[in-house]
C-alpha cells in the first residue's frame, strides 16, 4: 500500500495485481485502474494526480517501465546496472535508487542528467525527494549521517550527522526546508533545517522499546509530522513555527563543528527507566501543591539524577511528546501514513499492509486521539474500472534491453563523485506519427518526419506527467447555471 505524493490516491499491491484507487471523500474511495498481472510487482509509485505510473517488477527487478494508464500504453523502459531499490519523483524529476547508485533523470525526456557513483551500500533503498528537488540520502553505513543534493542545479549541499545510530527513515517537508529524520531505534525524530543544517526540534516517540519507523511523512502545509511503526500507535507531532524561524536565521553550520546529534540514541532505549515517564507525568506544580511541591521537586531531581545524568536529563525532558495519536487494532503490520485535507476537512490517512484504508478525524486545535471515521476493504476489485493486462502492455516476451553487468564502484569518499551513466539504457516508445495535413505542411511539401518523430517519442510522456486542469468541483462549487437556478 502507498500513497502518491498529494494523497490524492493509494495504490495497493497483490500476488498477481496492482490496483489504483482514488480517494475522493472519507466515505468514498474509487477505484480507477487495474492490472492483472503473472509477475509480481514490487514498486509502484503514481506522479501526483497525473496519468504517469512507474513500476518495477519481480522479474525484471532492473528495469523501470513508466505507463500512462488511462491510454494503455507503455511510455519508456529503463535499464539499471543493479536491482531498482526505490524511485521518487518530482513535476521536474525522477530518481532511481540503488544500492550503490543514485540516477537522476529530467522526467520530460527520461535523459540521465546525472548518476552519483560514490556512495557506501545503500541497501534499503532510504532517500528523501522534495518538491523544489532536494535530495536526502544517507552516507555512512555505521552512523546516521546523510547529504543533501540539489537535483535541479545538480549541486552537493550539507552533511548533517542526524543520529548516532543508522537512518530508517527520511522525509522533506512539501516545500523543501525542513527535513525529518529517523534511526534504527526509532525512538527519537528529529527535524533538521535544509537551508543551514540546523536542529529545529526533537520529538519522542517513545522511550520503552525500540522500533522500526515504517512510515515518517509531513503534512502537505509543512505543520506536522506523522510516523507509524510497527507498533499499534501512530503518532502526530506538531511543528513549532517559531522554532523554525530562529533556525533559519542562523548561520550555516559545517559538519565538523555544528555536532548536531552529540546525544547517543543509546540514551533512546535503554537508559531511560520506566519510572521516569511515570515521574515526570505525575510530578506535582507550585500552582497545585503549594510549599509541598519544592519538597516533591527536591525529591524527584534526587531520584531521577541517580538514574541519568544532567545533561541526558535536559535533552529527554525538553523533546516534545506527540501532538495526536490513533490506535491501529492490529499491531506488527506496516502502515503507510498521509495528512490531508478531504473535502476541506483534515484527516488522517492510514493504509495498511493488510489491504484496509483508514480514515481518522484529526483535530487540529486539540490533537489527542484521533476518532476513526471509515475503513475501506481494498482487498477485492470493484466495477466499472480500467482493466489492463500488464503482460500484454509492457510487451513480456518480446526483445526488451537486458541489464548491462555492473561497473565497479569506487571506494567511498567524503566527496561525490558523477558519472555520465553508460550503463543506464533509456528507451522511450514511440508514439503514432500523425500524419500534418494543414495548409503550411503543403506549402512547405514533403519535409523529413525526423523532428516529428522525435516529438512524438515524448508526446506520451508530457502527457501523461500533466494533470489536467479542473475547472471547478462538482461537490463544492456547482456550475454558475446550476447555482443561479437553485
Amino acid at each position: 500500500m502507498n500513497f502518491n505524493q498529494d494523497f490524492t490516491s493509494v495504490s495497493v499491491l497483490t500476488s498477481n495485481s496492482f490496483r489504483l484507487f482514488a480517494i475522493s471523500a472519507g466515505n468514498k474511495i474509487d477505484e480507477i485502474f487495474s492490472t492483472e498481472n503473472s509477475e509480481n510487482i514490487r514498486i509502484v509509485e503514481r506522479l501526483f494526480n497525473s496519468s504517469l505510473v512507474v513500476l518495477v517488477t519481480d522479474l525484471k527487478p532492473k528495469s523501470l517501465r513508466m505507463l500512462h494508464f488511462k491510454k494503455k500504453q507503455e511510455i519508456c523502459n529503463c535499464s539499471y546496472p543493479s536491482d531498482i531499490l526505490c524511485i521518487r519523483m518530482n513535476r521536474c524529476r525522477l530518481v532511481v535508487c540503488l544500492a550503490k547508485d543514485i540516477h537522476i533523470h529530467d522526467i520530460r525526456n527520461m535523459k540521465v542528467l546525472n548518476s552519483i557513483k560514490n556512495i557506501p551500500p545503500n541497501e534499503l533503498g532510504l532517500c528523501s525527494l522534495s518538491l523544489n528537488s532536494h535530495l536526502a540520502f544517507p552516507i555512512s553505513t555505521s552512523t546516521g549521517e546523510l547529504r543533501i543534493f540539489n537535483v535541479n542545479k545538480m549541486k552537493t549541499g550539507l552533511i548533517i550527522k542526524a543520529h548516532d545510530s543508522v537512518l530508517s527513515a527520511l522525509s522533506f517537508s512539501p516545500n523543501g526546508s525542513l527535513l525529518a529524520t529517523a534511526s534504527e531505534r526509532g525512538t527519537v525524530i528529529r527535524v533538521f533545517c535544509v537551508k543551514n543544517g540546523q536542529r529545529i526540534q526533537e520529538f519522542r516517540r517513545g522511550v520503552k522499546r525500540c522500533v522500526r519507523i515504517a512510515s515518517l511523512v509531513f503534512s502537505n502545509n509543512g505543520e506536522y509530522l506523522c510516523a507509524s511503526s510497527n507498533t499499534e500507535t501512530v503518532h502526530i507531532f506538531k511543528v513549532d513555527s517559531k522554532a523554525i524561524e530562529l533556525a533559519e536565521a542562523k548561520p550555516k553550520s559545517d559538519h565538523e563543528d555544528s555536532k548536531l546529534a552529540e546525544e547517543n540514541d543509546s540514551q533512546d532505549s535503554n537508559s531511560v527507566p520506566n519510572s521516569l515517564q511515570f515521574a515526570t507525568q505525575n510530578a506535582p506544580t507550585p500552582s497545585t501543591c503549594g510549599s509541598q511541591s519544592w519538597l516533591m521537586s527536591g525529591y524527584l531531581t534526587k531520584a531521577v539524577t541517580s538514574y541519568l545524568l544532567p545533561s541526558q536529563l535536559g535533552d529527554i525532558l525538553a523533546q516534545d511528546r506527540a501532538f495526536a495519536t490513533a490506535v491501529l487494532a492490529q499491531p506488527g503490520l506496516k502502515h503507510a501514513c498521509g495528512l490531508a485535507r478531504i473535502q476541506k476537512e483534515p484527516r488522517l490517512l492510514i493504509a495498511s499492509e493488510d489491504g484496509f484504508l483508514y480514515i481518522y478525524d484529526f483535530n487540529t486545535e486539540k490533537g489527542g486521539t484521533c476518532k476513526l471515521l471509515h475503513v475501506h476493504d481494498l482487498r477485492g476489485t470493484l466495477e466499472g474500472v480500467i482493466e489492463l493486462n500488464i503482460d500484454k502492455c509492457c510487451g513480456l516476451g518480446s526483445s526488451t534491453p537486458t541489464s548491462l553487468p555492473p561497473s565497479p564502484q569506487a571506494e567511498y569518499s567524503k566527496e561525490l563523485k558523477f558519472d555520465t551513466a553508460e550503463d543506464v539504457t533509456v528507451i522511450i516508445e514511440n508514439s503514432e506519427i500523425v500524419p500534418d495535413n494543414s495548409y503550411a505542411s503543403i506549402v512547405k511539401g514533403d519535409q523529413t518526419i525526423t523532428a516529428l518523430t522525435e516529438s512524438a517519442k515524448f508526446r506520451n510522456l508530457c502527457d501523461a506527467i500533466d494533470t489536467p486542469s479542473k475547472l471547478f468541483d462538482e461537490l463544492q462549487f456547482p456550475p454558475v447555471a446550476i447555482a443561479a437556478k437553485e
